[in-house]
């Protein structure tokens, strides 16, 4: 049993940075993306002794993936919803316009993700931030190569959309 504890330790841990970025952007809110990747580290080392090796990455994602779905699922659409701040939906001033920063644009684009359907997240997640090929995300989502790609263009052209309404207009 401490073997197979160290072995976790040494492939899985890793990955927890991974692990919560994705859950994060799955269900939006602090608090419960350290809750499902809590519970999915648990599921991940009761079921340790069935991991066949490979890509230790891939396999603690996808039970990350699963298990905030599964989050998701139990809870209302409703209830996973942004609330509305009224200070951050303010049309911009000139001087706001001219002091737009980087961490303004991050912002936005948390904002414009948190507004895409779950399952375009989850592709431009693992795509686009975590790497991952498109066989590998067929693979992982259970989904054929040609749904995979343009599954993953249409949430590159909704997220577009999405960060378009929050950015500003030149004039």
């Amino acid at each position: 049993m401490r073997e197979q504890l160290a072995r976790f330790e040494q492939l899985v841990l890793p990955h927890l940075d991974a692990a919560y970025r994705l859950a994060r952007l799955l269900v939006k809110r602090d608090e419960d993306a350290q809750d499902i990747v809590q519970d999915a580290y648990i599921k991940a080392l009761k079921g340790f002794e069935g991991f066949r090796g490979g890509n230790a990455r891939a396999w603690i994602l996808m039970i990350v993936r699963n298990t905030a779905y599964t989050w998701l699922k139990k809870r209302h659409a409703d209830s996973d919803l942004i609330p509305f701040d009224e200070a951050v939906h303010q049309p911009p001033t000139e001087e706001a316009l001219s002091e737009a920063s980087h961490e303004e644009r991050l912002r936005q684009l948390r904002e414009a993700l948190a507004r895409l359907p779950v399952e375009f997240r989850e592709i431009l997640v693992l795509r686009d931030i975590e790497g991952w090929s498109y066989k590998e995300l067929a693979s992982a989502l259970k989904l054929p190569l040609g749904t995979v790609m343009s599954r993953l263009n249409r949430a590159r052209l909704q997220l577009r959309e999405e960060i378009a309404k929050v950015q500003p207009k030149e004039s």
